[in-house]
Formats: structure tokens, sequence, C-alpha cells
């Protein structure tokens, strides 16, 4: 897969699967935009790394539950790298609280960081590609549980599952401007995020047998399918939700 030329944004690329998305996308040959809000440190040595290799990568500190935020990282792409073809908006958290449990803060938090920086990014990006005249790829990092319920992770599941209906909705409308919007769906992923459950054996491994695989995902197998998604490889595919499980969602036990 080729993606020379390209120029691309990756919400919350710093860490976990975002920094492998980067790091697949750089490798392919894109340019890429790397959004931070913590951790600078981090993004610093991303760049150093992907320079290092040939490639080009820029840090943006920016806060993606903003509009202002989310300008930012497109305005970056074009001032730096001459265009905007890909937005990848990977960003996302958990505070896991059941239905009966959940809070008006939580909710806030969730719905802004998880919900509206895929909304509003998606709708940046796509202004900025039919500007150009150029078409694009707006590709939404979910999550099985925008399909699959988690009990005790109720914002969450909420958010993935609008954002199953972004990708779903937007896709139909943008296709006549050649604006493609693909979600694509990890299953368990070894990051920061599920470190509990992988250092724990007996936990890892009741997660790994109820995986059709046997095996948790390593985050460059995400960032190889972004990657992929992004590329003129995957130019009819739109719409959609590409699920990276290992074919956990088939399974009966849920994460």
């Amino acid at each position: 897969m080729d993606l020379s030329g390209k120029s691309i944004v990756v919400t919350g690329g710093n860490s976990g699967i975002g920094a492998a998305i980067v790091r697949a996308l750089a490798a392919a040959g894109a340019s890429v935009v790397i959004d931070y809000v913590s951790h600078p440190e981090d993004a610093a040595d991303l760049v150093k790394e992907i320079t290092a290799d040939g490639g080009h990568a820029i840090g943006v500190d920016a806060d993606v539950s903003t509009i202002a935020g989310l300008s930012k990282l497109v305005s970056t792409a074009v001032d730096e790298f001459g265009k905007l073809d890909g937005f990848v908006n990977n960003a996302g958290i958990e505070d896991r609280h059941s239905l009966l449990e959940v809070d008006e803060e939580s909710f806030e938090k969730i719905m802004t960081v998880d919900m509206k920086s895929a909304v509003f990014g998606t709708q940046l990006a796509a202004k900025q590609f039919i500007q150009q005249g150029t078409g694009g790829v707006v590709v939404n990092v979910s999550s099985v549980h925008e399909d699959w319920p988690m009990p005790g992770n109720l914002m969450y599941c909420v958010a993935k599952g609008g954002m199953r209906m972004l990708t779903r909705t937007a896709g139909v409308e943008l296709g006549p401007q050649n604006v493609r919007i693909v979600n694509v769906a990890p299953g368990a992923v070894d990051t920061p995020i599920n470190e509990e459950t992988m250092k724990d054996d007996s936990m890892r491994q009741k997660l790994e047998n109820s995986i059709p695989l046997r095996k948790v995902a390593d985050p460059a197998e995400i960032g190889d399918v972004v990657a992929f998604v992004l590329s003129d490889d995957a130019r009819y595919i739109t719409a959609t939700t590409v699920f990276v499980d290992g074919g956990i969602m088939q399974g009966s036990v849920g994460l």
C-alpha cells in the first residue's frame, strides 16, 4: 500500500493505537500531523523516530474536544504539507459507569472527547477535501462496542454507537464529493488502557480464550488496517465499519 504524498492528521496520535497508526502511515510514505494534549515528550520522540527513518511528521498540541483544536490540526496539515488527504479520529477516553451510575459530568466528558471530536473532525476534514477538489478519507477509530453491548461501560458504548451512524450517514452524504468515511473497529488491543488485564495472567488467558484467533491484537495490527483504509487500495470502501477483532464478536464472552 502506498500513501506517498498524502497528508494525514491523527488525533490522539502520540500513544497506544494512535502511535501505531502514525508509524504505519509514515512507513507507507504519508506526512503525518500527530495530535496530542498530554505527554508532549512522546509526540516529540515519535517525530524524531519518523524523521530518522526519512519520513515527515509534526506534533501539534490541540484539544480535539473543541472545534478550535480540530481546526488547528487541519490548518497545520495544510500549512506544513500543502493539503489534507486524510483525517483519523482516534482520540478517545473511557470512564466506566452503568446507566444507574453515570452522572452529567461523565456524560459530558465522554461525549465531548469521543463523539463531538469525531463529528466535527469529520466535518472540518470534509470541508477541506471539498475545497481542495481532491476528495479524501476520514477514518473513525471505533470499537467492537459500537455494536456489542458492554455492561458497566455505558457512555463509551453510546459514543461508539454514535460514531457508527456518523460514519454511515456522512459516508452516504459525502460519497458524491469523493469523500470516504470508514470506521475501523478494534477488539481487544494490547495498549495502556488494557494494562491491568494484560499483566494478570488469569485475566489475560480468559480474554484470549474468548478470541477465536487466541491472541490480543498488537497496536500495529490496527495501524496497518487504518493505513490500508486510507490508501487508494480501499477506494471502494465507504459508509461502513471494518472490524479488526480476531473474531471476538462471534463468540459469547464479553469484555
